[in-house]
């Protein structure tokens, strides 16, 4: 029989081995050991048996050969000398989200928070991060927790909530000038701030500097809101009473134009139906119907004083009314005689 094969045969033997269960005594207590916590690329390397190994997809194998490196898997089909070739290391090349557990640093004013995080990292360079560092996860999370401490130590506790992104980008800056890739094989991609918690007396300072600020901004906005009505209203009486003093002029404007319409038009009227009397006393028998008129005009003139006035006129010839014509005639003639002329050019 080979040999090789026979090595093979006895080893997937010893394998079907089952170490028989040791009793634990409950009533003993177990001592409490803090160590390094394990490498994850260390404990899942596979062992190489049967020589044929299925790389999956963004994975890297590590191999030695008597304790030295020869090669790194790729993803796919591959094979090694069993027993003689072993794969030392397993890397994961995918991006990897690392929990930054709770820690105490103290701001630049004095105030220790508890704050925590998440580190998001990459492998790009299987063999460094194999040979390089012991453990290169817990080297970048202990260098995260010191890097945060030292950012926080830089700004006050109000800029811890105000510019989170900031101090993210300065925790991840200073994580990446440290020399990952050159000399560990990783590349930190994101580093994200969860939990800033400041101590009890700070957070109820802050609940009471909160409740004021508000506070003051819902008087702030009641003032202005008083004041815009304040505002709206004056506005409103001033645009009410320029509209009236507006109607107001208006109506007199339009008023005193038709007050002005109505004088003029009575004025041509008179002086039309003056101009119209004037000819027709020109014309025949204008004189007599004229003095006709004025006389009944006379008479109409002293009945008319005799019923509304407490003062009564009489003439000297009560009896007599030819002379009462006459009179009245003679006034019409020596008024004619000082307008005549005047009736006359006017009528030309």
């Amino acid at each position: 029989m080979n040999p090789l094969k026979q090595i093979s045969l006895n080893n997937i033997k010893s394998l079907s081995l089952v170490e028989p269960l040791k009793l634990i005594n409950p009533s003993k207590p177990k001592a409490s050991i803090t160590q390094q916590p394990p490498r994850p690329s260390q404990d899942q390397a596979p062992r190489n048996l049967l020589g044929i190994h299925f790389v999956p997809q963004k994975r890297a194998y590590v191999v030695e050969r008597f304790g030295k490196f020869i090669q790194i898997l790729q993803p796919g089909l591959n094979f090694l000398i069993p027993l003689i070739d072993k794969i030392a290391y397993a890397h994961s090349l995918k991006e990897q989200a690392i929990p930054i557990s709770d820690q105490t640093a103290t701001t630049v004013d004095n105030v220790p928070i508890v704050i925590d995080g998440m580190l998001y990292i990459k492998i790009i360079d299987p063999l460094r991060a194999s040979y390089e560092i012991e453990n290169p996860i817990f080297a970048v999370t202990q260098l995260a927790q010191t890097t945060m401490r030292s950012e926080l130590g830089k700004i006050t506790l109000d800029k811890t909530f105000e510019e989170r992104d900031r101090l993210n980008k300065n925790i991840l800056g200073a994580i990446n000038n440290h020399p990952l890739k050159t000399h560990w094989g990783l590349e930190c991609l994101r580093y994200e701030i969860k939990d800033v918690t400041p101590p009890n007396g700070v957070k109820v300072a802050m609940q009471l500097q909160a409740e004021a600020e508000r506070r003051k901004r819902a008087q702030i906005l009641e003032a202005e809101g008083l004041r815009e009505s304040s505002t709206n209203v004056a506005h409103g009486k001033r645009s009410a009473v320029i509209l009236e003093s507006e109607g107001a002029k208006i109506n007199r404007v339009n008023r005193a134009r038709g007050e002005a319409e109505a004088i003029l038009a009575a004025a041509n009227a008179t002086a039309k139906g003056i101009l119209e009397v004037s000819k027709a006393i020109m014309g025949k028998c204008g004189v007599e119907a004229s003095s006709l008129r004025i006389a009944e005009q006379y008479i109409e003139a002293y009945s008319q004083i005799a019923k509304e006035s407490t003062t009564t006129l009489v003439p000297s010839k009560v009896g007599d009314p030819a002379a009462m014509v006459a009179q009245a005639l003679t006034i019409y003639k020596s008024l004619n005689g000082s307008t005549g002329s005047k009736i006359m050019t006017a009528a030309q």
